[in-house]
């Protein structure tokens, strides 16, 4: 079985375009959270979000592309081509291919079709529809600019569905199925009905994303993509190609619980097969890339999850106001209080932190939480380090259906 490398990665973030943008707003450790102007934004009950800023899709595509592509489509392409030039990848092999990871797919040109039919009353709509709102579109959209010819297609998993994406990917190329994959994911859902949505389940801050936090209170709807490039670690070396992490272990799993309502056993077993996959003990972990949407029930889950695993042993009475886990186990960072929740996306961008750990010793601070909530047993990361010596990171991923993936990250030895 071959070793998986990561050679390449791009992004799109509400940070900015690329990875130096991605870079420089975990650095700052400011959250985005903006008030959004899109049609309908008046009617909304939360009219804030972290979108992409000065998206300028007509100075990266044609007016072809740009009719036959919906924003989280362009995301993907954008991050992709990125992700290539980083390895070093001037023609993809033939068999390569791509999957992307995405919650709702074109839910922009979902929107903007809907709206046309029943608020406008027309009675066509653009032939683009189906291939700009289809879930597989980023998918084949990578596919056609990059002439990937192996397994391209979409994962949609909710808020898995980069990880999920990444696993399945590492798992071709483990395999040799694939010479190489791009792999990642992409969502726009920033829209009137992506949010009011959500808005239903009520899960939206009105204010910020304080994961793991005592005044935890939903999170900020992001967008964005991430899009990396995985291949044999042998045929990385032997090209001379930077080699940014390894994808040492993966496991994919489901908890069988409930559909909305989130599993402390299903997520540890999630963490627990990805560890066994590579062959660490859980005392290896040096850092966790969490999933942390700072819901009180998403939170609660996931900070026993972690507890359970890597500190079993912990003083779990709360009496005496201090719980063994705030001060034991690996450290854990919570991204996405910077950058919000971008559905499909936020896996790659947690993997992406967990690179930049990884290969540079980056690990932000949670922003707005100066300590973790007495429910939440973690050793919550609460300020911004740099130079840290990480060496194995975990990355789990946790979905609405129970529907869960984690990632082993290492660095490359």
């Amino acid at each position: 079985m071959e070793r998986v490398a990561i050679t390449g990665m791009g992004l799109v973030s509400p940070f900015g375009t690329g990875v130096a943008a991605f870079r420089a707003g975990l650095l700052t450790g400011r959250p985005v959270r903006e008030r959004l102007t899109f049609q309908g934004a008046d009617r909304l009950l939360v009219p804030y979000g972290a979108p992409v800023p000065d998206f300028d899709a007509e100075a990266h595509f044609d007016a072809e592309t740009l009719a036959r592509s919906d924003r989280f489509s362009q995301f993907a392409l954008v991050a992709g081509a990125e992700a290539l030039a980083m390895a070093g990848a001037r023609a993809a092999p033939h068999g390569a291919g791509a999957i992307i990871g995405t919650a709702g797919g074109g839910l922009s040109t979902t929107d903007a079709a809907f709206r046309a039919v029943y608020d406008e009353g027309r009675a066509r709509v653009s032939p683009w529809t189906v291939p700009r709102l289809m879930a597989g579109a980023a998918a084949a959209q990578l596919s056609l600019a990059h002439g990937l010819t192996g397994p391209s297609f979409a994962v949609s998993s909710a808020c898995a569905s980069g990880n999920h994406a990444l696993a399945l990917a590492a798992q071709m190329v483990r395999s040799g199925a694939a010479p190489l994959m791009l792999a990642g994911g992409a969502d726009a859902m920033l829209t009137f009905g992506g949010i009011k949505a959500w808005e239903g389940l009520r899960v939206l801050s009105p204010d910020f994303c304080r994961p793991f936090g005592p005044d935890r209170n939903g999170f900020v709807m992001a967008e964005g993509a991430g899009v990396f490039v995985l291949e044999p670690l042998s045929a990385a070396r032997a090209r001379g190609a930077t080699v940014l992490a390894e994808i040492a272990g993966t496991a994919l799993t489901a908890d069988a619980h409930d559909l909305t309502a989130p599993s402390a056993a299903g997520a540890a077993a999630a963490m627990r097969a990805a560890l066994r996959d590579a062959g660490i003990e859980p005392g290896a972990v040096d850092l966790i890339s969490a999933h942390g949407t700072a819901t009180r029930a998403n939170d609660l889950a996931e900070a026993e999850a972690i507890a359970a695993l890597f500190v079993p042993d912990r003083d779990s009475g709360h009496d005496s106001g201090h719980d063994s886990g705030h001060d034991s186990g690996p450290r854990v960072m919570a991204t996405k209080s910077l950058h919000g929740h971008a559905m499909g996306a936020s896996p790659a961008f947690e993997a992406a932190a967990a690179i930049l750990a990884l290969t540079e010793g980056l690990v932000p601070a949670t922003a707005g939480v100066p300590a973790p909530a007495l429910d939440c047993p973690i050793r919550l990361a609460t300020r911004t380090e740099t130079g840290a010596d990480i060496r194995t990171c975990l990355s789990p991923s946790f979905a609405f259906g129970g529907l869960s993936a984690a990632l082993v990250l290492t660095r490359p030895a």
